[in-house]
This record gives structure tokens, sequence and C-alpha cells, in this order.
């Protein structure tokens, strides 16, 4: 069959490196893809969020089904579009994609179904915004209500932090993500994130992982869309994570069924954990990035055999086999991210790396010119690496990162600390 990704991350590349390795897949196409993902797949230059032209793409090249990778299109109902056309597509609606647009929907889903979640408030104007915040106190957490590209959420420990982040969302820092707040209870624990499918009936759980959220090492600094992750993640025990099924991912995928806007799709769930209770953090509507690198590893081919059961409906007999392995990412950014960085800088040492299903180095923000492979983002590459314990996995990914020639990049020494 022939396959299209949409989307141009380090996400994409690790789902295009394992969907390229099935049989079932003929010719696989990415847009807008990257510079890795042209090693496996066949990029075109076509907006993932114009439902329209997607659909016009399919036509041309008989394309039989579509992974849908970021979240952007999947909140513009892209998803929707493609499937009104008849296209299987892997990625849930608009309606249920609000999982993810809007945190003050996700507050309102758990509410129905008994989720266990941080206590919140919901605003669309500053100042009560504040008089809330002032009257929970801090440490507390306040969050952009849409899209923020993983950047919209503070974690204020005093209360000047809280007031200045609501001035900042409502001020426009994140766009339209923050003309409404979310403001929660501060959690305390560890985090954790759990991958489950759902055809809209079924859940088929598809493993855990924990990634680095803080630039720096030590988690100091700015909050980012993530510096490194490994998989699994042992605080989410065999008991944990079925607690977490039971009480909290099951329950929201029958609210959502029973609204009548099924979920299909990948839900990724982020959890706190403390004394053995999971309290959700939030829900993805999407594989994380750089998560889905140490997910994709440690699967392989298997991958698009169970993407195209959800998407067909036929979750119910479906099944993951994992090898009792590990794997860790290490993300190397541009030197500013996650503010302002340098642009189209040049990455050398690549071609020195072995590839294969033990180690293999993830595009994200990258392209090609004159034969170099330049930096064109903020996350730029996630070398990912797979061993029998994590020790070994973590070893091998920091050896191979060391071989990199990229001055202009960054990225955390301590990636798996918490875990070992």
């Amino acid at each position: 069959m022939n396959i299209l990704i949409l989307g141009g991350g380090g996400r994409e590349h690790a789902l295009a490196w394992a969907i390229a390795q099935n049989p079932k897949c003929d010719q696989l196409f990415c847009a807008p893809g990257n510079a890795g993902i042209a090693q496996v797949a066949e990029c075109v230059a076509i907006d993932p969020e114009d439902g329209d032209a997607v659909v016009a793409f399919c036509a041309d090249e008989s394309i039989s089904f579509v992974v849908v990778g970021p979240e952007a299109p999947l909140a513009l109902g892209v998803a929707d579009t493609l499937r009104s056309a008849g296209i299987l597509t892997f990625g849930p609606s608009r309606e249920a994609a609000q999982l993810e647009a809007s945190k003050a929907f996700t507050k309102e889903i758990c509410d129905a179904c008994g989720a266990d979640t941080a206590a919140y408030g919901h605003f669309t104007d500053a100042e009560a915004a504040k008089d809330y915040t002032r009257q929970q106190g801090a440490p507390i957490v306040i969050k952009a209500d849409g899209l923020a590209a993983g950047k919209g959420v503070v974690v204020a420990m005093d209360m000047e932090t809280a007031l200045a982040a609501i001035d900042d969302m409502f001020g426009g820092t994140f766009g339209v993500a923050g003309a409404e707040v979310v403001i929660e209870e501060f959690m305390e624990g560890e985090e954790a994130s759990f991958f489950v499918l759902s055809d809209g009936v079924n859940v088929l759980p598809m493993g855990t992982a924990q990634d680095h959220k803080r630039a720096f090492d030590g988690d100091k600094g700015p909050n980012t869309g993530g510096m490194g992750a490994y998989s699994p993640a042992p605080v989410m025990t065999k008991e944990i994570t079925q607690k977490a099924l039971n009480e909290t991912i099951i329950p929201t995928i029958k609210e959502m069924a029973k609204r009548g806007t099924p979920f299909q799709g990948v839900l990724y769930a982020g959890f706190m954990i403390k004394d053995g209770r999971p309290r959700l953090v939030e829900y993805n509507v999407r594989f994380g990035d750089p998560e889905c690198q140490a997910l994709m590893i440690r699967l392989g081919a298997q991958v698009l055999d169970v993407l195209l059961d959800c998407a067909e409906g036929n979750l119910a007999d479906a099944r993951v086999n994992w090898a009792d392995d590990h794997a860790l990412s290490i993300v190397y950014a541009a030197v500013g991210y996650p503010g302002a960085y340098e642009k189209s800088t040049e990455i050398a040492g690549l071609d020195g790396l072995s590839s294969g299903s033990s180690l293999h180095v993830f595009h994200a923000g990258t392209a090609a010119k004159d034969g170099k492979t330049l930096a064109t983002g903020g996350r730029v590459l996630a070398i990912t690496a797979r061993g029998n314990n994590l020790k070994q996995a973590q070893d091998s990914a920091y050896k191979a990162i060391e071989k990199i020639d990229w001055p202009e990049g960054f990225y955390r020494k301590d990636i798996g600390w918490r875990a070992l």
C-alpha cells in the first residue's frame, strides 16, 4: 500500500522509519518531511494543515492510508476531510482532538467521567484569573487553554511568577492559545507518559515513557517541547498502569463515544504519580516528541499493523509484541532554544554514525542543501538508542552524540537520571 505521513518533525521521522520496515508499505511519502525523513520516504511540499491539498495528493498518488503526526492538522479537522473523501486515516476527528486543543474541554470530560485530575479554574478574564490564583496560593500551574507547541504551561512556585504568567497569556504571548486560561492545583510526584491506541471503542496500550521538559541539566531552565526521553517509565508499574487505564483512560474513551465524538487515534496521557496514585496532568492526541522516538525504536515494523488496526476499528484482537529492552533519546537543540536561535547552521559528523535497529539519529528541524545538513528548527536531532537496560541505552546514545559536530547546538548531559 502507498502511505502518507503528515508532518516534518522528529516524531514523523520515527514513524516513517518504523513504517518503512513493514512489507505492507510499498511507497512512503511525507509532507513536508525533513532531511532525515528523505532517507526513508519521498518528501512532498504540501502543507499538512491544508486538507484539500492533502486529499488531492492522495488521489494523484493512490494513497491507501494517511497517518497524521502533529496536533495542528488534527485540531483543524484534516482527519475529517480525509475520511470524508474515503481515505483510511489514523488520527482523531476535530471534535475528539479537543482533548488536546482545549484544556478546559479535557477538564470537562474528566469531570463527566470521574477521571482523577487536578482541581482547576477556567478563565477568560485576567483579573478573575488573578483573584482565583491569589485565593489558591502558590505553587500553582497556569496553562494556556489552546495549542502552544508544548510551551504554554507555567509551573509557578511563587505568586509573582503566577500573576506574570497570567498577564503574559492574556497579553498574547501564546497568541490565540492564551485567550483562555486554565489554572490548576500544583500536583507533586513523578510525571510519566502513557500511550494508548483507541479505535473509538477498544483500547490497546502502546507503552510508557518519561521525558525531560526543562532545557538544562538538573531540570533547570525554561520548559521546552522535550529535551530527551526514555522508555519504559519505571514509575509506571504494572499496577499503576492498570489503574490509569481503568480509572482514567477507559472512562475518557467511553465518555467521548457517549457524546457522539468517538476518539480514534493515539491518546497520550501525562500522569503525575505519587503514593501509587496516577493523576492526569494532560491529554495529547498524537505521539509525543521525543517519546515517540524511544517507542518506535523499540517497536519497529509492527507499528504499521497496529495503526491500521486502529484506523479500521479492529483493535479488539490487536497485540503489541514488546522485547524486554529499553530505549533512550537525547534531543540536540539549537543554542537559545526555546527562545531565539540561529538558523541554517551546518551539522557535521552524521555520516559516521551507525544507524539501525539499536541506534538511530532521528531528524526534526533539518534541511538538506548542497550536500550539507542544515539546522532549521529549535529541536533539531534526537539521538536514540536501545539497550538491554537503560544504562546501556544511555551509554550508547551519549557515545553517538559526541561524534556529531555542531557548535551551535546543545543537549542535556543527564537524560535518564531520574530512572538511573
